[in-house]
């Protein structure tokens, strides 16, 4: 009989993705900071990480930061085969993988341990088969809930293992900070240490009932089981999208209403496109604003009935962004990005014609044909046209 103190859970993190990619493929970047992306940073080596670069940083600030890097452009082509290859390996591991994105995930080996050993012996073989098939350095945490082991392999970066035994998790995971916690972004995290709350331990004593009349009752009641580590999700497999995203840097310049709505129509389309590949529809279209203060902002609207249509998407997005016009233009904007939720299978919900029943689904069907044909460049819309709609971030499938 197999008993293992440890946890069945794996949570798989390659580090700095795309910029480890670029360091496989061309040995002359090995042990240099390493940038990706030229107007805003997509990714950043730890080399460049330690002189203060970071993800969407404007390209000029983090050149400052760090004179010596070598900036190079994305490859979007290689880091979508580099993560299918190592998701091959994940899926060799276990059948039990849970994708989060397109570097990491969430793998279940508790009923591996007579043919493969403890959780920990996994990890450690997993790590070893991504560098040896991949070339690519992947960090694991390894625990008994999935919570716990996204922040162990959090704790163990880069390029690392770390094992939370199952009778040592509290004793790991009080004196971390209150960031570590899901959920815990500047603004709760602001609101926390006003209290003298700086670490999860805090926050596991402060009390449930204490911490909802602080922050709500869905943000105390989440923040206080995860901080006493109750996390019951299981890893789920084949698990369809509750939401799909896209967003678009913009950096530091001052654009006009008509390079923002050029934007917001590039968004639109390429979020409607996945749509309807996945076969789904949504409710709920969501704004995402980033001002040049680094404050941020959400607008959503909820339609009244499920679309999949580009020009209700758009027409949406664009009525959300006017109502955001005088904080845009006072506060500038940096990123702008639009979220699609409520999602349901295509075939769940009866869908109605809007605009007095016109029906911009054939239009769409037409779109899809052609770029299905000749490729996604082959048609666009006329207020696209010689514009960068910027890099097509690889994706986990719909």
């Amino acid at each position: 009989m197999f008993v293992s103190e440890e946890g069945p859970i794996l949570h798989a993190d390659l580090d700095a993705f795309y910029a480890s990619v670029e360091q496989r493929d061309d040995p002359a970047l090995r042990g240099r900071p390493v940038i990706v992306g030229g107007g805003v940073v997509l990714a950043a080596s730890y080399e460049a990480k330690a002189c203060g670069v970071r993800t969407a940083m404007p390209g000029g600030l983090a050149r400052s930061l760090c004179p010596q890097a070598v900036v190079v452009p994305p490859r979007m082509s290689a880091y979508t085969e580099a993560s299918r290859a190592v998701f091959r390996v994940f899926e060799h591991t276990t059948p039990l993988v849970e994708g989060l994105s397109i570097d990491e995930a969430f793998l279940d080996v508790g009923g591996l341990a007579r043919i493969a050993g403890s959780p920990s012996r996994i990890a450690a073989r997993l790590r070893q088969d991504v560098a040896e098939q991949v070339g690519l350095p992947i960090t694991v945490g390894v625990a008994r809930t999935k919570f716990l082991a996204k922040v162990a392999s959090g704790v163990a970066k880069p390029d690392g293992l770390l094992v939370v035994p199952v009778d040592g998790e509290l004793a790991f995971l009080h004196p971390l900070p209150v960031e570590r916690l899901w959920g815990v972004g500047p603004v709760t995290a602001g609101k926390l240490r006003r209290r003298g709350i700086t670490t999860v331990g805090q926050v596991a004593r402060l009390g449930e009932a204490t911490l909802v009349s602080m922050l709500g009752r869905g943000t105390g009641r989440h923040l206080h089981a995860l901080a006493c580590n109750r996390d019951p999700r299981p890893v789920r497999t084949g698990q369809r999208r509750h939401s799909m995203g896209a967003q678009r840097a913009l950096g530091r310049r001052r654009r006009s209403p008509e390079e923002l709505d050029a934007v917001l129509a590039a968004l639109a389309e390429r979020l409607a496109r996945r749509l309807r590949a996945a076969g789904r529809v949504c409710r709920t279209v969501t704004l995402r604003l980033r001002f040049a203060d680094f404050g941020r902002a959400t607008r959503s609207h909820t339609l009244r009935d499920p679309t999949t249509h580009t020009a209700v998407i758009l027409a949406t997005a664009r009525e959300l962004l006017a109502a955001s016009r005088s904080t845009v233009e006072d506060r500038g904007l940096t990123l702008l990005g639009l979220t699609l939720s409520n999602l349901d299978d295509h075939g769940a919900v009866q869908l109605e014609l809007p605009f007095g029943g016109s029906d911009p689904g054939a239009l769409d069907a037409t779109v899809d044909s052609i770029r299905g044909r000749f490729g996604a460049v082959a048609i666009t819309r006329a207020t696209l046209l010689g514009q960068d709609e910027g890099p097509s971030v690889p994706l986990l499938p719909d």
